[in-house]
């Protein structure tokens, strides 16, 4: 099974965090439709058909990246490795 990009998995629990919050302080229809997008990027992503099963999944995913590097480390890209899921 291939594995999604840490980055991209880092991207996507970014944004779907965000766009919870923006959800909770005031409903709208275009942050609701991304909102549905963005949790289905990441089910398939994760390869899981619920949401929170994805985040939990891509929360570990990233948490094995981070202890696979050296505490402390940074990438090229200035990236810490740290999970940003909520």
């Amino acid at each position: 099974m291939l594995e999604p990009d840490p980055k991209v998995v880092r991207e996507l629990l970014t944004r779907y965090a965000s766009l919870r919050i923006a959800q909770a302080e005031r409903e709208r229809p275009e942050a609701a439709r991304e909102l549905a997008d963005v949790s289905y990027t990441l089910c398939v992503m994760m390869a899981t058909t619920a949401v929170h099963d994805a985040v939990a999944r891509a929360d570990a995913l990233l948490l094995a990246k981070g202890r696979a590097q050296e505490v402390g480390s940074w990438d090229a890209d200035g990236e810490s490795g740290l999970s940003l899921a909520v």
